[in-house]
């Protein structure tokens, strides 16, 4: 199984996205999407488990959106959340991954047997900061996160 993980979009999508997420068999948004048709574009590639972030939380298109959703996809149970101080303590039972966005920082990491990533930022540049994505693979019970730099491109898809 390959799990796309894309944060940030900021109402921007970008065609390097959107390539590197064709060959995933879900994706993941850990909020700030900025648009609807944000999240109607990656639903056309994939089934689609997305968070608000804070700049979603008071948008009428983004009510029906959860702060925290587990997601349990052939045998791995991620915890998908925007903020990192929104993750609880301790975590759910069976959770092996954590998602988060918010910093734009992206970054990957393992902590008591759970990996945690921050994919990054997927929309405008902030600062120096890349703009990246990520993705899972699920191979044999084996759970491989990677961090992706995406090209700057002006052009925009949703």
């Amino acid at each position: 199984m390959n799990i796309g993980l894309i944060s940030d979009t900021h109402g921007l999508l970008r065609p390097q996205a959107l390539a590197a997420l064709q060959s995933c068999d879900h994706i993941i948004h850990a909020g700030d999407i900025g648009k609807p048709e944000i999240l109607a574009a990656l639903r056309q590639l994939a089934p689609l488990t997305a968070v608000y972030g804070n700049i979603d939380r008071d948008q009428d298109w983004a009510r029906h959106l959860l702060k925290i959703e587990i997601v349990k996809l052939e045998g791995l149970t991620l915890l998908v959340t925007h903020e990192r101080k929104d993750v609880p303590e301790p975590l759910p039972h069976g959770v092996q991954m954590v998602v988060t966005g918010h910093s734009h920082k992206p970054c990957i990491l393992e902590d008591n047997g759970v990996l945690y990533i921050n994919p990054g930022s997927a929309g405008p540049r902030r600062f120096k900061l890349p703009i990246s994505m990520g993705y899972v693979t699920c191979a044999a019970g084996k759970v491989n996160g990677e961090l992706i730099d995406l090209a700057p491109d002006t052009s925009v898809v949703a």
